[in-house]
């Protein structure tokens, strides 16, 4: 995964996910199917995409920087031979990112060529390629990702998928994992299943993705999620299921559904958009306002905003307008503009805000930069007012299952009151929804779910203090 130094240096004032898994059994277009899953999840990673297949025999693999339409070509996927593969897009970080860590990862070993692609994070990698090194294992790359490779070398279990057992039994954290080997492919979820992996059929072949999204865009049926603590093997035989030992409860993560994932999925066995229509509706009888207008912060805000638009009756009218070709980078004027990066890709109708109390609809704040800077391009561009509401509760911790955050002493609601940030963000009122509010959204599913970001209790340990987790990161 990424280096922690390069999680304090970025200037982002969004979450980042980490990955987006897609794989194909028995498919005469194995590699081409997965490279379309890819981009259905081209939202989840942009650092960098990778393809592997197999033909039978043996493992062909390729990987690159930047998008999938960047990286593979018709060319590529030719070479790509086989009727299975798997696929990996990797999340975009603004520090120091390398081609090693392109994933699936693939290697020999005393079973074969193996690859791997991994959405996640193991909070005791450190610990465990610490050993793997002083017993002489060499790593090739410094995601977390290949810990799991080298435990699978070399476990004693006969079994490919007993193997796979013993070696995760030695991890704790996220994982939700595809694997391919000669003749199988391999989804599992930790016991937790903190991020999602689904399962769907494709004229006969099997398809396994992050989200169901994906399968959209192949014409894939989607079937069910792969359960928490499930390892669905993939052969010959057709579709067997297996459990890991470790039972434990159920933490899937619950802003998956705030931001992560598209509206379009299915996701923990919930339509990510009805789920987000829901949030504003609570949003709405929670934290009212008087107001003539109401505007998303696109594109994450905007089925919230249809939710609170619905409830409270407000006409809701796209007010902000983003610019969807803006590419990772861009060269600021040596004159300075003022909001330049936020002005890059966002935009106000004046027209629209001209003289109107606006309720500006987004689904989160981090350190609040970003959201004084939209608060502050509203109110120039003419709104009379401006009353900020967050479709979520207040993030007072950092994620250590898959989520790139902050330290928690950058996210500004783990030391300032709702008052003090509604001051800062320069809005006329601030109103997040309450975690209650998100429970019911979701169907009152609390034991479900990983809340760890709003409430600081985390449902697997790790090094409590910021600078061990500085130590874990930095290593990865």
């Amino acid at each position: 995964m990424t280096k922690f130094c390069d999680l304090i240096k970025t200037s982002q004032d969004k979450f980042k996910d980490e990955c987006g898994v897609f794989g194909v059994y028995n498919h005469d277009e194995a590699a081409t199917i997965t490279y379309l899953g890819l981009y259905g999840l081209q939202h989840r990673g942009q650092e960098s995409a990778g393809i592997v297949s197999s033909d039978g025999n043996k493992l062909h693999r390729d990987v690159g920087m930047g998008y999938v339409a960047d990286i593979f070509h018709r060319a590529t996927l030719k070479r790509l031979k086989g009727r299975a593969a798997i696929g990996h897009v990797r999340y975009s970080t603004a520090g120091e990112s390398k081609l090693s860590n392109a994933q699936p990862i693939r290697i020999t070993c005393n079973r074969g060529d193996i690859a791997i692609c991994h959405n996640g994070n193991l909070v005791n990698a450190l610990t465990v390629r610490n050993h793997l090194e002083f017993d002489g294992s060499i790593f090739q790359s410094t995601s977390d990702t290949e810990v799991i490779l080298h435990l699978l070398a070399r476990s004693r279990e006969k079994d490919f998928v007993d193997a796979l057992v013993d070696a995760l039994s030695h991890l704790t954290g996220a994982f939700s994992i595809a694997i391919l080997a000669r003749d199988k492919m391999i989804a599992v979820r930790d016991p937790r299943g903190f991020r999602p992996l689904s399962i769907g059929m494709l004229n006969g072949a099997y398809v396994v993705s992050s989200e169901s999204c994906s399968f959209d865009l192949v014409r894939a049926k989607f079937l069910r999620d792969v359960e928490p603590g499930e390892i669905v093997v993939f052969d010959e035989r057709g579709m067997t299921s297996s459990r890991l030992p470790q039972k434990q409860d159920p933490a899937q993560c619950i802003f998956e559904y705030i931001y992560f994932a598209r509206p379009d999925s299915v996701l923990f066995g919930r339509s990510v958009n009805v789920v987000r229509k829901r949030l504003g509706v609570e949003m709405s009888r929670e934290t009212g306002v008087a107001a003539e207008l109401i505007v998303p912060v696109p594109d994450s805000g905007m089925s919230a905003a249809l939710g609170y638009s619905s409830e409270s009756g407000i006409p809701l009218e796209f007010g902000l307008i983003r610019n969807h070709y803006v590419g990772r980078t861009f060269i600021e004027p040596r004159q300075s503009i003022r909001h330049f990066g936020v002005k890059v890709k966002l935009n106000p109708v004046r027209e629209l805000l001209q003289g109107k109390r606006v309720i500006l609809v987004d689904d989160s704040i981090v350190r609040g930069t970003t959201s004084r800077k939209i608060v502050t391009m509203v109110r120039e561009a003419g709104a009379k007012e401006v009353h900020l509401r967050i479709s979520c509760a207040p993030t007072v911790s950092p994620c250590y299952y898959g989520i790139d955050t902050p330290l928690k002493s950058e996210l500004i609601a783990s030391s300032h009151t709702v008052k003090e940030i509604c001051k800062y963000v320069r809005a006329d009122s601030l109103g997040y929804l309450s975690l209650e509010g998100m429970f019911r959204a979701v169907g009152n599913g609390q034991d479900e779910f990983c809340t760890a970001c709003y409430t600081g209790k985390y449902p697997v340990d790790f090094p409590q203090d910021e600078e061990s987790q500085f130590l874990l990161f930095e290593k990865f």
